[in-house]
């Protein structure tokens, strides 16, 4: 419980600071926590979590950058 909730904190605090940030780089810094938490949550080694980070990131910007136009 206490983990989710430090979670929760450190995306909101990451998507308050996005104030100056395009859309498509508001997709790619939460679909990479994104990606990296599951990735995390699922139990994947070092590399899985980074992979699943790098993808997040990418389909967060490509979707930010979609709804941004």
């Amino acid at each position: 419980m206490i983990k989710k909730a430090m979670v929760m904190l450190a995306i909101a605090g990451v998507l308050c600071s996005c104030e100056n940030m395009s859309s498509g780089q508001k997709g790619a810094v939460v679909g990479g926590a994104l990606g990296s938490g599951i990735g995390m949550v699922a139990g994947g080694s070092f590399g899985q979590v980074v992979g699943a980070g790098l993808i997040g990131g990418a389909v967060g910007y490509v979707g930010g950058s979609a709804l941004g136009k």
